[in-house]
């Protein structure tokens, strides 16, 4: 729901069948209690400071095998059909090694389709929980196009990295936590911010935001460089072609279709960050907060560092989505 438009148009009822509900968010964190972490909400004086607002950073780069992806993928394994013996996916990263850590605990065969710039780290990641790597051009065609033949070859399941209910159902699990923990501490958050690519944690943060707390608004924060998020939010009609140009490379990906029509009608805005933004955003984290976070990560920070007027003297739930790159990269970030 846009700030100028609560009332957004509804999907179409095709669509809307196929559309995760809040109930299912709070159906996946019962059923990964115990398989995920819950991760701590840390909070630090110069990040207030800096921003002029109360910043509430959720740890999710500190989550199973170093990203927030663990939930979604955790969740949907769990919900395989009876007898699935080999998943499959596409990701640039976490979402893949998400998989394949989700379906080793099951003792279930998994592929996943990588496209060849993905971070070496990440396709470590990924080979390390035991998944088969096929690599492809890094177009979101090439990803889907292997994946298809891929899955015609082997008959595996596939569970996508964001165009999901059952993926988005997971990730939202991240922002009942953080209404939880923080209703512990004696507040309610005036706003949360999640990074958004394909989509499938701001959709989720989204439907549980909406069931349990609809008076915080969710702001969605993405590299210029890859905005179609933004434009499809504020055209109305989803951007389905990108050539993205960020350092964000978890956020490279386009907006996913129930994803998008769950954000039209449970998120407040989404705003977008300069490559120097984010720059800005980790180098903060990683000096004053010690967090060795992602690019990706650090975009929901550089939302707040970009756009002051919108968070100052608020209080601001921020999720760090992610911590795995390349370390040997960590200095030519921030040039």
């Amino acid at each position: 729901m846009s700030e100028s438009n609560p009332q957004q148009v509804r999907p179409q009822d095709s669509e809307a069948e196929d559309l995760p509900v809040a109930a299912e968010v709070f159906a996946a964190a019962q059923r990964l209690t115990g398989k995920v972490q819950r991760t701590p909400i840390l909070t630090c004086r110069a990040l207030n400071a800096a921003t002029g607002a109360e910043i509430f950073l959720k740890s999710e780069h500190l989550q199973k095998v170093g990203a927030f992806k663990a939930r979604g993928a955790a969740n949907a394994v769990a919900l395989l059909p009876e007898g699935t013996q080999r998943v499959a996916t596409h990701s640039s990263g976490n979402h893949g090694a998400a998989l394949a850590w989700a379906a080793a605990e099951q003792g279930i065969a998994c592929s996943v389709v990588m496209p060849e710039n993905a971070p070496a780290a990440k396709r470590a990641a990924v080979a390390a929980y035991g998944a088969d790597i096929v690599l492809c051009e890094p177009t979101l065609a090439a990803r889907e196009g292997t994946l298809a033949e891929l899955v015609a070859e082997t008959g595996a399941h596939v569970v996508p990295p964001f165009d999901d209910r059952r993926v988005i159902a997971g990730q939202g699990t991240v922002a009942q936590e953080i209404i939880g923990q923080c209703r512990e501490l004696g507040f309610t958050p005036d706003l949360i911010v999640a990074p958004v690519g394909g989509g499938g944690l701001l959709a989720g943060v989204g439907l549980a935001v909406s069931a349990l707390a609809p008076d915080i608004k969710v702001l969605g924060a993405e590299p210029a460089g890859a905005d179609d998020a933004q434009r499809s939010f504020r055209s109305g009609e989803r951007v389905t072609e990108q050539t993205p140009v960020t350092i964000a490379d978890g956020l490279r990906t386009t907006l996913g279709a129930r994803n998008f029509s769950v954000i039209r009608n449970t998120v407040n805005d989404i705003v977008t960050v300069s490559e120097d933004d984010i720059r800005q955003a980790l180098a903060l984290l990683w000096t004053r907060t010690k967090q060795l976070v992602e690019p990706s990560a650090a975009v929901s920070l550089a939302a707040v560092l970009a756009h002051p007027a919108r968070f100052r003297g608020k209080r601001v739930a921020l999720v760090l989505t992610g911590g795995n790159m390349d370390l040997e990269t960590v200095g030519e970030l921030l040039v």
